[in-house]
């Protein structure tokens, strides 16, 4: 599945690029059956992307876009410390927001492929958080 991307690499600032791959995202997600729950969640632990249900899973979902190939690919750059930061915003999500739902973390990557359009790559369960299996 692909969307546009016409204009992405001219934005003028990475938080417009963010944007505008965040909007990409959440349709594709849409698509293959997500319900989005929240975006942008701020934390003082860091911000989630996207909390969306997966059925009754509730996914914190990482969103990574490249224009280019140059540094790898997308999903390559949720290293280690990005996933700590990923786990404590999210245990501070849960204490404002009670769940008894299972959770996961998610990862998509959109890479922009030679036609210009995103290429898309969901990975689900990408990495365990001990934070959240209490």
């Amino acid at each position: 599945m692909s969307s546009g991307l016409k204009g992405f690499s001219e934005l003028p600032h990475t938080h417009a690029r963010g944007a505008a791959a965040e909007e990409a995202a959440e349709g594709y997600l849409r698509g293959v059956g997500y319900r989005i729950v929240a975006r942008n969640v701020r934390t003082k632990g860091g911000e989630l992307d996207i909390v969306a249900l997966d059925g009754d899973t509730l996914c914190f979902i990482e969103i990574k876009a490249r224009a280019t190939a140059e540094y790898g690919r997308a999903i390559e750059a949720v290293g280690p410390q990005k996933q700590r930061r990923l786990a404590r915003a999210a245990a501070l999500f849960l204490a404002r927001n009670r769940s008894d739902r299972p959770c996961r973390f998610d990862v998509l990557g959109l890479d922009r492929n030679r036609e210009g359009a995103w290429g898309f790559t969901l990975l689900k369960n990408a990495f365990d958080a001990p934070l959240l299996s209490s």
